[in-house]
Order: structure tokens, then C-alpha cells, then sequence
């Protein structure tokens, strides 16, 4: 089984997709706009280029994404909530470089630093409106400094 995350955009998901696969090395295997969908598909041409299905992988990762608008996702145009995409890795220093790039044009949630939990770990929203939580997972005997 693979779970893998669907974000929503409002005409940005190829420059999202475009901007984490730069972050996170990732490769962007799908991009299908609603304009190469089939003829009769009830679509407006101010939709020709918005994405129906993007894919992008990150090693054994995946996330999808497409963009939408008000009218099939009454929502979308929300902030989104309930949810964060989160990476983990065991580098700190990839960690905080994940971080930087992706709060850029965002907004911090929590500033990157050490936890009770961890060497490094931050949350953001970045400039797409995506929350993300980027945590470094201890190595073995690790404890925060000054315990």
C-alpha cells in the first residue's frame, strides 16, 4: 500500500510542483492540464492550462497535486487546515535547508531549532499556502542540550 498526499491550488500547482521538486530533488512525472483532457470535458478556456493531475515522486515518496477552482471545490480558496505535509530526514543540516527554502516567500509557524523531541524541527506555510512540518529524527542517545 502507498498513501500519498493531493494538494489543491488555484492555477499554481505546476509552479508549486516545479518549486518542491527543485527543494526536495524530486521528479515531477505527471502534468496533465485540463486542456489535454478529453474534447467534450465541460471545462472553461481560462482552465486550458491549470493542471487536472500532477505527480511528483521523492525516492520511494510521492505527492500528487491539481488545481481547482471554486466552483468543484468550494473551499480551495480557503486556508487550508487540518492537515501538514511533513519530512523527515536524519540530517539536521538537510533538515534546516528544506526549512529555508520552503518558508521563503511563506510564513513561519514555528522557527527552525531544537526541540524536547528534536535536533531540529520547524513548521511553515509556504508561499503556496501548503503547511509543511520539516523534523530531523534523533540519532540513538540523543538528548536536547542542557538535559
Amino acid at each position: 500500500m502507498k498513501i500519498v498526499t493531493s494538494l489543491s491550488f488555484r492555477g499554481q500547482c505546476r509552479d508549486a510542483f516545479e518549486f518542491y521538486a527543485g527543494v526536495l530533488g524530486g521528479k515531477i512525472t505527471a502534468a496533465m492540464p485540463y486542456g489535454d483532457g478529453p474534447p467534450d470535458m465541460p471545462i472553461g478556456p481560462q482552465y486550458r492550462d491549470w493542471l487536472m493531475h500532477c505527480w511528483m515522486d521523492v525516492g520511494d515518496q510521492s505527492i500528487m497535486g491539481a488545481d481547482m477552482d471554486v466552483d468543484w471545490a468550494p473551499n480551495v480558496d480557503k486556508p487550508k487546515n487540518g492537515f501538514d505535509v511533513t519530512l523527515h530526514t536524519n540530517d539536521a543540516a538537510e533538515a534546516r535547508r528544506w526549512y529555508d527554502a520552503l518558508v521563503e516567500g511563506g510564513k513561519p509557524t514555528m522557527p527552525f531549532g531544537e526541540t524536547f523531541w528534536s535536533p531540529g524541527y520547524g513548521g511553515l506555510i509556504d508561499k503556496f499556502g501548503v503547511p509543511w512540518m520539516v523534523n530531523t529524527i534523533p540519532s540513538e542517545g540523543w538528548t536536547p542540550k542542557g538535559q
